[in-house]
């Protein structure tokens, strides 16, 4: 049973591993994990995805899928008990891409000011505000992002608002977006979300296998 499970590759506290953890959950399938180092990436990661970047999920037939969002929608694809598909598509995948392709920038650039000295960290916060606010306009009327159920953009996108959050947590508690503290909050203490952050030992060849589920 165990080597017919794909395999992935995570790193605990990567906001994309975190993402592709939580739809794993979500679709309820079962998958190896090895959890690793980033300093020290064992050669079988490196083979099967020369970025050397996680996630990285290993297919039973051995295709390899190297971006989080894509093991997020094959997760999915296998089953969706919760009915995370069930809304506008559309919305969830233009809401994902703006937090890749824009948040995601200014998130790397608040969390890590001292490497970005063109602006000062609260320059770099208030241009990932813009998105925050985009998120609280949303979460207004409903308790997740698209609606009054969990979508795949509410898991796409809170290991990002986490991270975000966790650089000041001060000061993203005193910002004027309750509705998106009141979500992150709730995500937090989510029990799938509190499974998907357990910690394991870093994996070393020869170890057990652990089976994530």
């Amino acid at each position: 049973m165990q080597n017919s499970l794909p395999l992935l590759y995570s790193f605990r506290r990567c906001p994309y591993a975190m993402r592709a953890r939580l739809g794993i959950l979500f679709a309820e399938q079962a998958v190896v994990l090895r959890e690793i180092v980033l300093r020290n990436k064992p050669a079988h990661l490196l083979e099967i995805s020369p970025k050397g970047t996680v996630p990285v999920l290993q297919l039973s037939d051995g295709q390899v899928i190297e971006e989080s969002r894509e093991i997020l929608e094959w997760a999915l694809a296998q089953q969706d008990p919760q009915g995370l598909l069930n809304t506008d598509i559309t919305k969830a995948n233009a809401l994902i891409d703006e937090n890749d392709q824009k948040f995601k920038h200014w998130l790397d650039r608040y969390k890590y000011a001292d490497r970005h000295p063109e602006q000062s960290q609260l320059e770099y916060r208030q241009q990932g505000e813009v998105f925050l606010q985009t998120l609280e306009t949303l979460l207004e009327q409903n308790d997740y992002l698209l609606g009054a159920g969990i979508s795949k953009a509410d898991i796409a996108i809170v290991p990002f608002v986490r991270q975000f959050a966790h650089v000041d947590r001060d000061a993203f508690y005193s910002l004027p977006y309750p509705n998106v503290q009141r979500w992150l909050r709730h995500w937090l203490e989510h029990p799938v979300f509190v499974h998907m952050m357990k910690k394991y030992t870093p994996w070393e060849e020869g170890d057990e296998v652990v089976v994530f589920q």
